[in-house]
């Protein structure tokens, strides 16, 4: 199928390295997600970057919060099959020991290291290193750090423009040592802050961005809010990498960022595309349950077809003219179409079976 054309062209940036990837310029816009188990238990988190990247995720992110952590970062980046990003905060050493570790980029939030002269140090081991740096503001960090004058003489502020300018504090800082090799972020934990605070960073500065919501939600409600938000800004041209974050699965972040993605023709397909009829009462077998178990059997399948479950005869022979694979559904029987031409009736009870032997078919097919 077609992809849509995304509503404006993509705004100029720069060009970053992130070890072999590159975020901004011309590069496709990249997904990314973070571990959520213990930095230091190397080979868990190693077994958690695989199952990532086997998804679709270009760049990992992981927790550099002790030594330990830092210390196991050197068996973590010479294993990983994707480049590996250090999310430090507080301890500007954790940084340098990460950059030491071989990271391809650091995650760092000066607001969380006063000594500015730490900062530069950070700062001087990237540029020797050749290791980006992405910088940025959560809603959360702005609140929670200012005082009580400071608060008074802010309330007045949008939140955006208080976001707007702390990060422009930040950029400042490492423009001073001639460190342009720069990522910026801006979240908040809603669409409409987030889709605020980036459409006015996108105007100031010509780095590329990346794009979340914070602390979102589970996988129902923080995708929706990122779906909101995400795709607004990348229709818009604003975007160079992306992560959703979940309360979930790791995994659910890179399926979530691809389909925003490729909803909006940003990215060519990878994996299968599923679509299913909402079911209603002319609906004679459980599709609810058989798109589930197509789901389920495909989860691995890395090939951009595309697959229909309907379950009645009002939309089901019109949807089987759009995908690769159809199937829809009938009392007891079922009927497949393969690029929009019925090749079997089937009973109900083994239509799934078949439907997949027809999609592993047209899979080796195509190779």
């Amino acid at each position: 199928m077609n992809q849509p054309a995304p509503l404006l062209p993509r705004r100029s940036t720069r060009k970053v390295a992130v070890g072999p990837l590159a975020i901004g310029g011309d590069a496709p816009i990249s997904v990314q997600s973070m571990t959520n188990v213990p930095t230091r238990d190397a080979q868990k988190c190693l077994e958690q970057i695989t199952g990532l990247a086997q998804r679709g995720c270009e760049l990992v992110r992981v927790a550099a919060a002790t030594p330990e952590d830092t210390t196991a970062l050197k068996t973590i980046v010479a294993q990983a099959s994707v480049p590996i990003i250090a999310d430090v905060h507080f301890h500007y050493r954790r940084a340098l020991e990460a950059v030491e570790a071989g990271v391809a980029k650091i995650r760092l939030n000066p607001g969380n290291i006063s000594d500015r002269q730490q900062v530069r140090e950070v700062i001087a081991a990237c540029r020797v290193n050749g290791v980006a740096i992405r910088i940025g503001v959560n809603e959360g960090s702005i609140v929670e750090r200012r005082d009580e004058q400071k608060r008074q003489q802010e309330q007045c502020l949008p939140m955006a423009e208080l976001m707007t300018a702390k990060l422009a504090e930040y950029v400042r800082i490492f423009e001073e040592a001639s460190f342009e090799n720069l990522v910026l972020s801006a979240k908040c934990h809603d669409a409409a802050g987030t889709i605020a605070v980036n459409r006015a960073i996108s105007k100031l500065f010509d780095y590329p961005i990346h794009l979340g919501v914070t602390h979102a939600g589970d996988a129902m409600t923080g995708s929706i809010r990122s779906a909101a938000a995400l795709g607004t800004l990348l229709a818009e041209g604003i975007g160079d990498t992306v992560r959703v974050s979940l309360t979930a699965d790791p995994r659910v972040e890179v399926d979530v960022a691809w389909e925003i993605l490729n909803t909006l023709g940003l990215r060519e397909r990878i994996r299968p595309e599923i679509f299913a009829c909402p079911t209603c009462g002319r609906t004679e077998v459980d599709i609810v349950a058989m798109t589930e178990q197509v789901k389920i059997a495909l989860a691995d399948v890395k090939a951009p077809i595309t697959v229909a479950v309907m379950g009645c005869v009002v939309n089901g022979p019109g949807e089987a003219e759009h995908a690769d694979i159809a199937l829809c559904g009938g009392r007891d029987k079922c009927l497949i179409y393969r690029q929009g031409q019925k090749i079997a009736t089937v009973p109900a009870d083994k239509a799934i079976a078949a439907l997949l032997v027809e999609i592993r078919k047209m899979i080796e097919n195509s190779n």
